[in-house]
């Protein structure tokens, strides 16, 4: 069985972090929402700090929620999220998508947002949530895609940013436009067409608020977090490049009409009792 083989280009920088505990149920696990009961079982891959992971552990109020994660060091983060909130049916671990130490059908849903995209074999790792998926239970991915995401104005510079991302992204093993993917990686898992439900879905920052904080943590993640590292080591940027990149998006966020969508792919998919859970 295949281990994890991609670098995660991100890192946890706090600009990072930033954008991840902003992240809700609500916001971001929403074409998920209406499949879930009270009573569920349910794993979520790639949790971070546990801010989907608590929402989804508040819809479950008689099931039990997992949060796992590749890096042990976001999951103190997490913990402290879960017991804010007075959380006692949710707990975290590490975990490898592609190698889950889980028994055949444990989980009722098996969720994973922005993790296909950073991972070694998307294929292998599908076949896993499925294997730890009970017969009936879902599998739900939702990951962004990165060519798709458009704004205005122009900028030179956050355009010089999407084309420095995506090679960054693809030489650390992952597929920045995983969105697209999805339908097509499921297949290729072996889930039959009728059994898998494509959706897109965005986020849009249009607001001054928004176009502030989002303009903001992209300028730093840029120059200060474990990307900007592995853009200059990878040999994809200097440092006097990258600090261009940062000031254009700060640039940019300065624009009273500035607007930014992201798109992302969503698919549940049906596990079939009797599937094969290879």
């Amino acid at each position: 069985m295949s281990q994890e083989t991609a670098v995660y280009t991100h890192g946890h920088h706090e600009s990072v972090l930033r954008s991840h505990t902003w992240r809700t149920a609500a916001n971001s696990a929403g074409y998920l929402l209406g499949s879930l009961k009270p009573h569920m079982k349910i794993l979520d891959i790639g949790c971070g700090p546990g801010t989907i992971t608590a929402d989804l552990a508040a819809l479950v109020p008689d099931g039990h929620v997992v949060g796992a994660d590749h890096a042990p060091g976001i999951l103190d983060q997490a913990r402290a999220t879960a017991a804010e909130r007075g959380l006692s049916n949710v707990e975290f671990t590490t975990a490898d998508v592609h190698a889950l130490d889980w028994p055949d059908d444990t989980f009722c849903v098996v969720h994973a947002h922005q993790v296909l995209q950073h991972v070694g074999d998307p294929v292998q790792a599908l076949r896993e949530m499925r294997r730890v998926t009970k017969p009936g239970g879902i599998i739900a991915v939702r990951d962004s895609d990165y060519a798709a995401m458009t704004w205005y104005p122009p900028s030179p510079g956050m355009t010089d940013w999407l084309d420095l991302y995506r090679r960054v992204a693809r030489d650390n093993g992952g597929e920045p436009d995983a969105g697209r993917h999805l339908k097509s990686w499921a297949l290729e898992a072996g889930f039959a067409a009728v059994d898998i439900t494509s959706t897109a879905g965005t986020w849009c920052y249009a607001t001054p608020d928004e176009i502030a904080w989002w303009s903001g943590l992209w300028a730093d993640r840029t120059v200060a977090s474990a990307y900007a590292d592995r853009a200059t080591d990878g040999g994809h940027a200097t440092s006097a490049q990258l600090a261009s990149v940062s000031e254009a998006w700060r640039e940019w966020g300065t624009h009273e009409d500035a607007w930014f969508a992201v798109l992302h792919g969503e698919i549940l998919c049906r596990k079939q009792a009797g599937a094969d859970a290879s």
